[in-house]
């Protein structure tokens, strides 16, 4: 635990303007990004008596080794570049909302020649126009079902799409009328793109233009006594209005607005958005957020805004913004929002009226999911930290260990040999810092060689970003890397150029800024799949190393028994241990990191060809030769003014192709080892000498794989 006093800034040193700081740990990593409109205010808050302090903000100064400052020209940079820090550094004490599930969005892909309509979760594609999110994926595909009555747009995946195109068939849908199907030509791209738009135009709201367009058509066929076609129109017109039942008015001014609400305690903060288009609910999302330091309803608001819209523009950002409590100050956030959307947002609390009833609609959910959060939360943290307990007990650690990382190594018969490493900090899986590794000292099997290579390989890395940074010598022999950068001799950064989205123009941050690396932190606990031997190896790669405080056990699978270095006998934990329970966890998903590499790898081998090794020949032309031959075979036998006649393919890169399918060409044909049959190649196969995969070639059924 460090003291603040020992890295506070000398008095004057802080600049009185606006700017961005970060506190970093002993490991140079940045642990903490805020920004103020006066540094030298905001900063000496830091450096009280720790009595004074918010119980997270004194955790955090007391990690921290050292803080840093940039300087800007106005707050409105400052939070741009406090936003781009924060999603950057991924700082473990700053306000991180984390969404309580992974929502849904109804999204129609406007980047394709025909656009389709789907669900979609995670990140947003360039693009592509979404809306929602929606609280359960099954009310969008209810919505969805209405409305293909009216609007036929594509639904379907592209393989069925290209399916229906190659036999001349649409689908189901394509039959019963919920498709337009332009897989078979019934309408032209552009006319499947203007169903589509029209399909964007209804779910943003504008839905009375439609139904009135369908009224007065299905009056018109009524009066030509088109019965039927009458009777369809009706039913479409019914369709239209179900699906708008499905999102009640809300507004009845048909506003485009966002209402966020939040509901806190001292610890811990819930966040619920409501978008509201066209007067209607169209989407809700909530998030959830541990209070790293004392801060306002006001900045947690600010907070929220940012992670809301900070990769949004135009359309995405309403007009107008109803929040339960403003920023302090408010213009700049005013001034950022106007900025993503290109045109002014209004930002502010509502006083009366619908909006002010709808907003205690909002408080009411995050309430609601504040509740629910705590009471999740209160038995998962009490699991994981019985958990750890139970580990540092059993092991005889110092400490709970709060980072571990656990080593497998996964083979086919010694083919393919990798290993995985993969961290749990706090119980939890860090799945941004897991790790792969080939085996490269030796070939064949050989568990016990290939884990001491792993953990050589990896805390040699560790011992060099530690001598890199100067928190490392071993004695007086040490050496310091030319371009290392200390604290002592970093120079303080100069003020950067920031676009309008926040990034920084210019050079970037240098490789030791705080961004998460490779192998720079090391674990409290290395586990390793394995029992005895396995250990032994580990606990000798770290003792050659000179690494003696990074505790070590392996988790042997038969019996789940836990080997520690040097001891005859394991370590039993009672079957219904928590701390068991986490090391299987931890273990069993080593395992499955490690066997998926290795899958993968053994895959690719598989599909390999003689055109791999040709420098140059990417994936197109590799495909081009394959369609112009149509085998490998016919493509091995042509000469090079036949290759040359490939469009892209010239004759220096046709006499590279000659020699390397000459060099790779099979002493004998492939032979089928179950039958005894020769076997001819099939067009566009390539198997690893450059004919098909022998039936008798490894695969999940035939040999072992650990």
């Amino acid at each position: 635990m460090a003291d603040p006093s020992s890295y506070r800034p000398k008095p004057g040193e802080i600049p009185d303007s606006p700017g961005v700081y970060r506190f970093r740990d002993e490991h140079r990593r940045v642990i903490y990004v805020g920004k103020a409109k006066s540094l030298r205010q905001r900063l000496a808050n830091y450096f009280q008596d720790l009595a004074g302090l918010h119980p997270r903000t004194r955790s955090m100064v007391t990690t921290a080794a050292s803080v840093e400052w940039t300087v800007v020209s106005t707050e409105v940079e400052a939070l741009q570049l406090e936003y781009s820090w924060i999603k950057e550094y991924d700082p473990r004490f700053n306000v991180k909302y984390r969404d309580d599930k992974s929502y849904p969005y109804l999204a129609v892909t406007m980047n394709e020649e025909y656009p389709r309509v789907q669900v979609m979760r995670g990140h947003k594609k360039k693009g592509v126009r979404y809306f929602g999110p929606y609280a359960h994926a099954w009310a969008i595909r209810d919505t969805v079902d209405l409305l293909l009555r009216v609007f036929p747009v594509r639904t379907c995946s592209a393989g069925v799409f290209k399916n229906a195109a190659r036999t001349g068939r649409p689908c189901l849908l394509g039959y019963i009328g919920k498709c337009s199907a332009p897989c078979v030509d019934r309408v032209s791209a552009e006319e499947h793109r203007e169903l589509a738009d029209e399909f964007c135009d209804f779910m943003t709201g504008r839905t009375n233009t439609y139904i009135r367009r369908l009224e007065k058509q299905m009056a018109e066929a009524a009066d030509e006594m088109e019965y039927e076609r009458a009777a369809r129109l009706r039913d479409d017109i019914g369709a239209l209005k179900k699906a708008m039942e499905k999102n009640a008015v809300v507004l009845a001014d048909a506003t485009d607005a966002d209402l966020i609400a939040v509901a806190e305690d001292e610890l811990e903060a819930a966040v619920q958005i409501f978008h509201v288009r066209g007067g209607r609910v169209r989407g809700q999302r909530g998030w959830v957020t541990d209070k790293v330091e004392e801060i306002t309803t006001g900045a947690l608001v600010e907070h929220a805004l940012q992670q809301l819209y900070g990769e949004e523009t135009g359309d995405a950002v309403p007009k107008e913004v109803l929040v339960p409590a403003l920023p302090d100050p408010v213009e700049p956030v005013q001034e950022w929002l106007a900025g993503r959307r290109g045109s002014g947002v209004s930002l502010r609390i509502p006083q009366r009226g619908d909006k002010k009833a709808l907003m205690e609609t909002v408080e009411r959910n995050a309430q609601q999911a504040l509740v629910l959060h705590k009471t999740k939360r209160a038995s998962d943290l009490t699991t994981r930290s019985r958990a750890l307990e139970e580990i540092a007990d059993a092991l005889d650690l110092d400490s709970a260990p709060l980072r571990i990382e656990c080593y497998d190594i996964s083979h086919l018969q010694g083919d393919d040999v990798v290993a995985s490493m993969v961290v749990f900090e706090d119980g939890l899986a860090r799945k941004s810092e897991y790790r792969r590794f080939q085996i490269k000292g030796f070939a064949g099997q050989d568990d016990v060689r290939s884990m001491h290579e792993v953990i050589t390989r990896r805390f040699r890395r560790y011992l060099a970003e530690k001598e890199k940074t100067g928190e490392w010598t071993d004695g007086e022999n040490a050496e310091t890397p030319e371009n290392a950068e200390t604290p002592e001799n970093a120079e303080t950064p100069e003020t950067p150029e920031i676009d309008r989205n926040g990034e920084i123009v210019g050079t970037g941050p240098t490789e030791d800024d705080g961004r998460p690396k490779k192998f720079a932190y090391p674990p409290q606990l290395v586990v390793v799949d394995g029992g005895a031997p396995q250990v032994a190896a580990a606990r000798r790669a770290l003792d050659e190393l000179g690494i003696d405080d990074i505790a070590v056990c392996g988790l042997a699978k038969r019996l789940e028994e836990v080997w520690l270095p040097g001891d005859d006998d394991p370590v039993v934990l009672p079957r219904t241990s928590e701390g068991l329970y986490l090391l299987q966890r931890v273990r069993d998903e080593a395992h499955r990191f490690a066997i998926t590499y290795q899958r993968a790898k053994r895959s690719k081998r598989f599909r390999s060809s003689p055109l791999d090794d040709v420098p140059g020949l990417g994936d197109t032309r590799k495909q081009a030769l394959l369609k112009h031959f149509g085998s490998l075979k016919k493509l091995r036998s042509a000469t090079i003014d036949q290759i040359c006649e490939v469009p892209g393919i010239g004759r220096k890169t046709a006499e590279t192709i000659a020699v390397a399918l000459a060099r790779s060409a099979p002493a004998a044909p492939a032979v089928n080892t179950a039958t005894g049959e020769i076997m001819e190649e099939e067009p566009g196969t390539m198997g690893s000498s450059g004919g098909p995969v022998a039936a008798g070639a490894p695969d999940e059924r035939r040999g072992q794989e650990t």
